[in-house]
């Protein structure tokens, strides 16, 4: 096989996932050999003292995106290639990463509304697809300086017509006419064989092994009859199964834990890496290891592949409108699609208003304290019928707005501290700063006039 187009990648090691909230403890965790951190959350011109001491000390920063939508039907958004261009560039990483996954639906392409799910969804497992997937991938490569590696994710909901492809098949693929790494999430995996009946054996035995990049690992928890990627728990044992069946195939360049939400303790966190650690001494001891790390990663080339073949408007737009009408269902409450089990999708809806509304607590934390205990369910029963139209700070102001217009709350002062939010919010400029703005204005023409 042919030198591959992304050439070497050298080793990554034992890594975890920086966040603001663990880190001091990622900065003094013995053994860490690299991070990486959600590229959306990183200002590249103000970037988190942590990181900055980190990079001095030698550590690789690696960022991870969540917001291109590779998987969706339009084209990738060339800001969001450019930022994750840059953020690359800044933090001097080797690569780059991102998700094989929808994030949005609609628009021109189908003609309806733009809807965003504010989260990762999986893609058919069909040709139109991974056609379109493709092309979108080649496009990323195309406009980012350092390879890109493409992460499997998980999924609540299966897409009817799954049957095309397996997994393993439709990764494999991907890679093979792309050239793409893989970044591949065991804890993912498990998600899958839990709610999906999809076998990680199989999975991994299906997939191009020297095409990987790194794996991540990360907890979950069961609810509602389906199991929750949610990155707020310990790794369980099936997971670390997984990547020592992994392991056993291939030696990783990279593993790196996974957490979100509910961070314990700096030794749980340590206890956690090093579990990772011999669940990869144990696989490697276990089997015959066909790729070493770093090892170059062909660009494959079978028949028939397609590798030059691009994804037509029309292939894009079917595309599109299955994915809208998803989306649609999911996030404002219209009738699911023919094929789709609609008990699953009332739990991927449950789980996505969930999300919704955790996160804007955290990005407007005052509102959970105005309202106290009728905070999530007052945002729940908004979020049933109500897509989010612009991300999670306009999110805020429309649910705040959708209150003040119902006349809620009943509290007098709860209301008026809402309104005086809003108020604060909701123009281009914070209103404390546009008053400071008048003020200014108006000295300077006192003294101009002196």
């Amino acid at each position: 096989m042919a030198m591959g187009r992304l050439g070497r990648l050298g080793r990554l090691g034992t890594g975890i996932g920086w966040r603001p909230e663990i880190a001091d403890a990622v900065e003094r965790m013995p053994g860490i050999d690299w991070v990486e951190a959600v590229s959306e959350n990183l200002c590249p011109g103000h970037l988190p003292d942590s990181l900055l001491r980190l990079r001095e000390r030698g550590v690789t920063v690696v960022p991870h995106g969540v917001s291109l939508g590779l998987g969706g039907a339009e084209r990738p958004d060339t800001g969001r290639l450019a930022a994750l261009a840059e953020r690359a560039q800044v933090l001097g990483s080797p690569l780059v990463t991102e998700h094989i996954a929808f994030v949005r639906a609609g628009g021109p392409l189908t003609a309806s509304p733009l809807l965003e799910a504010g989260h990762l969804l999986p893609v058919p497992r069909t040709r139109d697809a991974l056609d379109v997937l493709c092309e979108n991938v080649r496009i990323a490569q195309d406009a980012l300086p350092v390879p890109l590696a493409v992460e499997n994710i998980a999924a609540l909901i299966s897409w009817p017509d799954d049957e095309e492809m397996t997994e393993g098949q439709f990764l494999y693929e991907l890679a093979d006419r792309t050239g793409v790494r893989l970044l591949i999430d065991v804890a993912n995996l498990h998600t899958n064989h839990v709610n999906r009946g999809e076998d990680p054996a199989e999975a991994l035995a299906e997939l191009p092994l020297e095409a990987i990049a790194y794996v991540h690992v990360a907890g979950g928890l069961e609810r509602d009859g389906v199991w929750h990627d949610s990155h707020a728990h310990p790794v369980p044992r099936p997971v670390l199964d997984i990547l020592t069946d992994l392991a056993s195939r291939v030696t990783p360049p990279g593993v790196l834990l996974e957490r979100d939400e509910n961070f314990p303790g700096a030794q749980e966190l340590g206890a956690e890496v090093e579990a990772i650690r011999t669940a990869v001494e144990q696989g490697r001891a276990a089997g015959t290891v066909p790729a070493a790390a770093g090892a170059v990663v062909p660009r494959f080339t079978r028949a028939g592949s397609g590798d030059g073949a691009g994804a037509g408007d029309a292939v894009r737009q079917r595309l599109g409108l299955a994915q809208a009408a998803l989306l649609s269902a999911l996030v404002a409450g219209t009738p699911a699609p023919e094929g789709f089990d609609r008990v699953r999708l009332g739990v991927q809806a449950r789980a996505l208003a969930g999300k919704r509304a955790d996160v804007v607590a955290k990005v407007a934390p005052e509102l959970p304290v105005i309202l106290g205990a009728g905070y999530r369910p007052a945002f729940l029963a908004y979020a049933r019928r109500r897509p989010m139209a612009g991300g999670y700070r306009r999110d805020a102001l429309d649910f705040v707005e959708h209150l003040m217009r119902d006349g809620r709350p009943q509290d007098a002062d709860a209301r008026r501290e809402l309104r005086e939010w809003w108020l604060d919010r909701s123009g281009p400029v914070p209103r404390s700063e546009r008053a400071g703005t008048r003020w200014a204005r108006a000295t300077r023409r006192v003294l101009l006039r002196r």
